[in-house]
């Protein structure tokens, strides 16, 4: 990928002018969450399958994928034009709202059959490492635990076939190495774990 150490070098230079995530004006911050809630669900907790919730999520996480969107290294028909019109602030400020917010209860049921061999597949293939022991994210890195299903599964087979954009290249690297059955048992487990923190 020719552009993808430029993306690099652009996240990691306007990382810098994205200050940390404080609380942001009250007036300004739900009118914009509000029109993410549309897809996103109330405070981010998303009833679709297919669209990912961003309850929780870490805000370096939430920033960084709006930049990206923003400069073009990951597209969606829906998100990407809304990204276009959004400065580092508001970014920011869209992030310190919905990681303030409270996950859901997943809706998702795992297969019992799953259970141990989602963990085993978490932690052969380093994501309790990435992603924190409890995979509810840290930093850049998103929470998985509680995620939409069908959203997983999509971004898995994205990171494998390389059509997905990948920050630093782990998720590819690691992703070409997953079978499909290795998918669908991972996006089963991690999509049906508890995503609250103590």
């Amino acid at each position: 990928m020719n552009g993808h150490h430029g993306a690099v070098a652009m996240f990691a230079a306007a990382l810098s002018f994205f200050p940390p995530c404080a609380a942001p004006a009250a007036e300004e911050v739900p009118q914009r969450a509000q029109a993410c809630t549309v897809c996103h669900g109330p405070g981010g907790n998303s009833t679709d399958p297919a669209v990912p919730s961003l309850a929780g999520q870490p805000a370096q996480f939430i920033s960084m994928q709006l930049f990206l969107f923003r400069q073009g290294d990951r597209k969606d028909p829906q998100m990407s034009p809304i990204a276009a019109n959004l400065s580092n602030a508001d970014m920011n400020e869209l992030a310190a709202y919905f990681t303030r917010q409270r996950p859901a209860s997943p809706s998702h049921q795992s297969a019992r059959e799953n259970a141990a061999a989602g963990r085993r597949l978490a932690e052969q293939y380093h994501c309790v490492q990435c992603h924190g022991p409890a995979l509810l994210g840290l930093q850049h890195i998103p929470r998985l635990a509680g995620q939409q299903f069908a959203y997983l599964r999509t971004q898995l087979r994205g990171f494998k076939a390389k059509i997905r954009a990948d920050f630093d290249g782990n998720m590819t690297s690691v992703a070409e190495l997953l079978s499909e059955r290795d998918i669908e048992i991972l996006a089963d487990y991690l999509s049906g774990l508890t995503p609250a923190r103590d």
